[in-house]
């Protein structure tokens, strides 16, 4: 019998990134699916990035994972969000094409040459508390050294439209079980949440000529810093509000939806919740932004972004009907919530490994999160940690200041989650370090050492590295004439113009084009002009964090030794000691992050280590 690696049970945004990260380690690996069909497929809405969670695809990318190129591959339009804000919270976002993106996805994997069994795991093999295997729903037996759990929304899964309530992970699509079962019998707690999604509209219905237009940048950029091409045509989107007659109706029926008749007693999304939670919780709004988006180069299908229900079918398209633009719009495919289970993530390692069963790895919605990002870049780190396990190395660890990944994945094994855990800027107590343009200088030599980056890649990087710093030391040591930019004739160095708050990059490059150094780097300068600016204007800042960051490392650095018994420490406060012992956490600096631990706590362990 066939002895894998890893096997990686589930084939969406998690179980892609940590299957082709294991293939591209070298690892023997298998993927196993409840549909070959829908690899890849996007649930929700038709779009990758956003605030925070551009951040993480730019991340996944300079890491040597994939979903950064599969969305430049199939982008239909590119905004950066926040330009009016500072550097810190730009965030790249890209409306994607969903069949797209689901074939390039599925051919790439195909054209690896990767193992995928279409069947359903029901059941994981497990002896003395280490993962050898899984059984599945066919009653193949098949043995691995490890497995990751990227099961997504199909684990108990119900669908609520209404009234009407059946088994399902998606729509049209079965839910599993037996895991969940299984695995409360090892120990592990387990809740419930709910997400859901907004109708479809046939585009051919919708009568665009009074609503407002949503143009894609000028000049678009794109997640990847691979060779992928930049969008030269876009497509549009527009918006559209909700009125006092669509809340009315939401209103007068929320009897009707199974979240205000106590069906759905969990909790949903806080950032994106249905429109009957927008109605109710901000009564005293007359209108809510709707987001209309394309599902395709070619296709008929829109999106209303911001308009996730679960009320019946007909109060659906009553409600669509009083929104402008939409009153002959015919819903393709009506909205719903769905509920599943979920592993609180406090029981996982900072390798997303499960503390109470050796090489069993969780990763995306089963640890609590919401989105295709957040479950993207968990899939990537569960794939790298189960490989390094399996060949005895060292595990792979971002921390807080290196990546919003290990933000991401600290907050969650931490501190838990009662709610889907969704990404943002404000998670990031570092993001003056954490920009969107500087992911490869903070991530790519790390995924090179991992063996996810090619040397041609790490040659191109460190290029690009090494001509960026020669252009900063040419603004430092290079003084102009001020009446350049104001009339003045005293000369003052480049990046000490930089910092004063009215200018930015582009009024000094147009006060140095026609020097001898501007016209022989002028492509390098234009090319990478922001983080140039970035890396000039905010230095101070970045200086100021990176003590911080300096400060922590060294609490980071003390290692708990892991055979540490807390309730021996008798100077231990009693709620510290239950908590430490619940947690186990790997280091002091992780200690400090746990809620209820004191700073008297922290001493004491201090203490103890030296």
């Amino acid at each position: 019998m066939t002895k894998y690696d890893t096997i990686v049970v589930g084939g969406g945004h998690s179980g892609i990134e940590a299957l082709l990260s294991l293939h591209k380690l070298g690892a023997k690996v298998l993927l196993i699916t409840m549909n070959v069909n829908t690899i890849g497929k996007m649930s929700c809405n038709p779009s990758i990035g956003g605030i925070g969670k551009g951040q993480i695809v730019r991340e996944i990318d300079a890491l040597g994972g994939h979903m950064g190129i599969f969305a430049d591959l199939s982008m239909i339009q590119f905004k950066m969000l926040n330009k009016s804000k500072g550097p810190a919270m730009w965030s790249p976002r890209a409306q994607i094409d969903r069949k797209l993106y689901m074939k390039i996805v599925q051919g790439f994997i195909k054209k690896k040459n990767i193992k995928v069994i279409e069947d359903i795991v029901e059941k994981l093999i497990i002896k003395n508390r280490i993962i050898k295997g899984v059984i599945t729903k066919k009653n193949k037996i098949i043995n691995s050294k490890s497995v990751i759990l990227t099961n997504g929304t199909f684990l108990n899964g119900k669908i609520f439209i209404g009234n009407k309530k059946y088994k399902g992970g998606r729509i049209k699509e079965n839910s599993t079980k037996g895991l969940t079962k299984q695995l409360i019998k090892y120990g592990f707690i387990v809740g419930r949440m709910k997400t859901g999604t907004s109708p479809r509209i046939y585009k051919k219905s919708i009568n665009f000529k009074n609503l407002l237009k949503q143009y894609g940048d000028k000049s678009p950029s794109k997640f990847s810093y691979k060779n992928t091409k930049y969008l030269k045509d876009q497509k549009k989107c527009y918006i559209t509000y909700t009125n006092k007659d669509t809340h009315n109706i939401i209103k007068e029926n929320y009897h009707k939806s199974p979240i205000f008749r106590g069906k759905i007693n969990n909790n949903g999304p806080r950032y994106c919740p249905s429109i009957e939670d927008k109605v109710y919780r901000f009564s005293n709004k007359n209108e809510h932004q709707i987001f209309i988006e394309p599902d395709g180069w070619n296709s008929n299908i829109m999106y209303l972004n911001g308009l996730s229900t679960c009320l019946p079918k007909k109060l659906q398209y009553k409600l669509i009907k009083t929104i402008k633009g939409l009153e002959e719009a015919k819903i393709l495919e009506f909205g719903y919530a769905i509920e599943y289970d979920f592993f609180n993530p406090i029981q996982l390692k900072s390798t997303l490994e499960t503390k109470k069963i050796k090489n069993l790895y969780m990763a995306g919605q089963i640890n609590g999160t919401t989105g295709y990002e957040e479950a993207a870049c968990q899939g990537l780190i569960a794939g790298i940690n189960s490989y390094l396990s399996i060949y005895k190395k060292d595990p792979f660890i971002l921390k807080r200041n290196e990546a919003y990944i290990g933000v991401l994945i600290d907050d969650l094994i931490n501190k838990g989650t009662t709610e889907p855990y969704r990404m943002f800027t404000s998670r990031a107590e570092y993001r003056i370090l954490l920009r969107q343009d500087n992911s490869d200088f903070r991530l790519m030599p790390k995924g090179y050492k991992l063996g996810l980056i090619s040397k041609n890649q790490i040659k191109n990087f460190i290029k690009k590295k090494n001509r960026i710093n020669y252009i900063i030391n040419y603004f430092k040591k290079t003084k102009i004439s001020l009446n350049k930019i104001k009339n003045n004739n005293k000369k003052v160095y480049l990046n000490k113009i930089l910092l004063r708050p009215e200018i930015n990059i582009n009024y000094i490059l147009n006060s140095i084009k026609n020097n001898n150094f501007c016209k022989k780097n002028f492509i390098y300068i234009t090319k990478y002009k922001y983080i140039i600016n970035n890396e000039i204007k905010y230095e101070y800042y970045i200086k100021k964090e990176k003590k911080e960051v300096d400060r922590m490392n060294r609490l980071e650095n003390l290692i708990i030794p892991k055979n540490i018994d807390y309730y021996k420490l008798k100077s231990l406060s009693n709620e510290g000691k239950e908590k430490l012992d619940y947690y186990r956490p790997y280091s002091i600096g992780q200690a400090t992050r746990i809620s209820g631990i004191s700073p008297s706590d922290i001493n004491v362990l201090i203490m103890y280590i030296k």
